[in-house]
């Protein structure tokens, strides 16, 4: 329903709420790179990037880290790359003073049976042995970073963890909601960021944010020198080994076919800053 309907519908004793509610919502409105879609972000980057120092150091301490120096290497080798792409998207699409608010870090956890990577706000990243079967090599591994840096300059956490505040917590404000219920506040900042397993109210919403940082992550890797064409063979591996699944509708994922099919129709996007790259 149109803002302006349900304000017209609204009892007048309701009316200043609901027209103060539309107003913080609109205004609460940011666009992400590349895709120029809206998203609501209530929550200021600034203070999410200081509460994922916490949260990240909490992470990392629970989590054996991984010794071997070449792979280590290897991931802050892609990761910075992948990083610094990102920061030009930013200063490119109007967003340079956002730049402020990452402190890019990258750590390998040695956990074999997890398939997964994350990158909470503030660019504090973190990856996972059990997917570096799958990625095989930097181009590989670029295709992870450059598609969890796209949730990082999405916003997309934002928007996860914004909704959460509404739905959850009754709109209560980041700070107000960590001093009053702050269990419940950290457990859903942690599934915002991937961190955790998202359920619920987020499960239409991710599905979305999958497929925009697929595409957004395929420019960052390409403005990085590598090939963004690589990103379909990744997932067709992830695909041959993935043993059981659930449909689509009920995953937090895109379905195998549909995101290849995406990625493919997202590639001449990417490819010409790639063939720029390695001129």
């Amino acid at each position: 329903m149109p803002v302006f309907s349900l304000i017209q519908r609204t009892p007048a004793c309701l009316r200043a709420f609901v027209v103060i509610l539309a107003v913080l919502v609109v205004s609460a409105c940011a666009q992400v790179p590349i895709t120029n879609r809206s998203g609501l972000h209530l929550v200021p980057n600034a203070e999410l990037a200081t509460m994922s120092v916490e949260q990240y150091r909490g992470v990392l301490g629970k989590s054996q880290l991984s010794t071997d120096t070449r792979q280590v290497a290897m991931l802050r080798r892609v990761g910075m790359r992948i990083a610094n792409a990102a920061e030009t998207v930013l200063k490119e699409s109007g967003a340079p003073d956002a730049i402020v608010d990452y402190h890019w870090e990258f750590n390998l956890i040695q956990d074999d049976k997890t398939v997964n990577a994350w990158v909470m706000p503030g660019g504090k990243a973190a990856v996972y042995t059990g997917i570096l079967p799958y990625t095989r090599d930097e181009t590989g591994l670029a295709v992870v970073l450059g598609h969890e840096v796209g949730h990082a300059l999405a916003g997309h956490g934002n928007e996860r963890l914004s909704q959460g505040l509404l739905t959850q917590l009754g709109g209560t404000a980041l700070a107000v909601a960590l001093q009053s219920q702050p269990q419940q506040t950290q457990a859903l900042f942690m599934q915002a960021f991937g961190v955790g397993t998202s359920v619920g109210f987020l499960l239409p919403y991710s599905r979305l944010h999958e497929s925009e940082a697929d595409r957004i992550g395929l420019t960052l890797m390409a403005r990085a020198g590598y090939d963004p064409r690589e990103a379909v063979p990744f997932w067709q591996r992830m695909q041959a080994q993935e043993q059981s699944r659930p449909p689509e509708f009920l995953s937090t994922h895109p379905a195998p076919e549909t995101r290849i099919r995406d990625i493919q129709s997202h590639l001449p996007e990417a490819l010409p800053y790639y063939q720029k790259s390695i001129r």
